[in-house]
């Protein structure tokens, strides 16, 4: 009996483990422009995109985010990571992460959780470590409102939280910056959504000190118009 035993229990991890590769769980991907974006009358620019590979338990993403303020970078960087799924809404995330600008560029081991928390928020909060020993926490959350089957309206907030001062790129330690958004899509196709929308941001601490020492604002409105797509 025991030997029958152990023979169930092996077929049945071996008919999982096809079930997970085979065509039940077939190898997907998506590339995905978040925010393709400008504001007029204040030559700014942004692009959030990601693209991701994988099966339902295994994913390779590749995301990036830049910023563009009166025709010259502002911020830009990359990021590769391995995604596990730990839970049916929840995937866990490592990889690596670099910053292009503001310069020095800069390599960071990355730790996150993505996921949807209860009442459909789209949760993404990401811990990075340098090899100096400097720590920065990115937390963003998003929620969908449905005004009808194909215009939805999209309030999302963010806010970074450093471990570190850095003058060269302007990163103050304590909480950094708070972003609050909101943006109205209409959805062409499920694929492809014009939109509207206002952001507001604040700096805060000795990031807002650097900020101030360089004649830059420590809040910003602006309105924007942009699109988002995916294929």
């Amino acid at each position: 009996m025991r030997h029958l035993a152990l023979l169930v229990a092996i077929s049945i991890v071996n008919t999982q483990t096809a079930l997970a590769m085979g065509d039940d769980d077939p190898l997907l991907t998506m590339v995905r422009v978040d925010k393709l974006e400008t504001s007029p009358g204040e030559s700014q620019a942004r692009v959030e995109a990601k693209a991701w590979t994988g099966y339902d338990l295994h994913k390779l993403y590749l995301k990036t985010e830049s910023e563009i303020e009166d025709g010259a970078t502002d911020s830009a960087d990359l990021e590769l990571l391995y995604s596990r799924a730990v839970s049916p809404y929840w995937d866990l995330q490592l990889g690596w992460k670099r910053d292009f600008q503001p310069g020095p560029k800069r390599d960071w081991l990355a730790v996150g959780l993505q996921g949807l928390a209860p009442y459909f928020f789209e949760i993404d909060t990401t811990l990075y470590l340098s090899d100096s020993g400097d720590s920065s926490l990115n937390f963003s959350a998003e929620y969908e409102i449905l005004l009808t089957q194909r215009l939805i309206l999209s309030p999302e907030v963010e806010f970074v939280v450093n471990g570190y001062d850095d003058e060269r790129t302007g990163a103050g330690s304590g909480l950094a910056s708070v972003e609050a958004g909101i943006r109205i899509r209409y959805e062409l196709r499920r694929e492809f959504a014009p939109y509207l929308g206002v952001q507001w941001e604040s700096l805060y601490g000795d990031t807002a000190d650097f900020a101030r020492s360089e004649g830059e604002d420590r809040d910003d409105i602006v309105f924007v118009v942009g699109i988002r797509a995916w294929f």
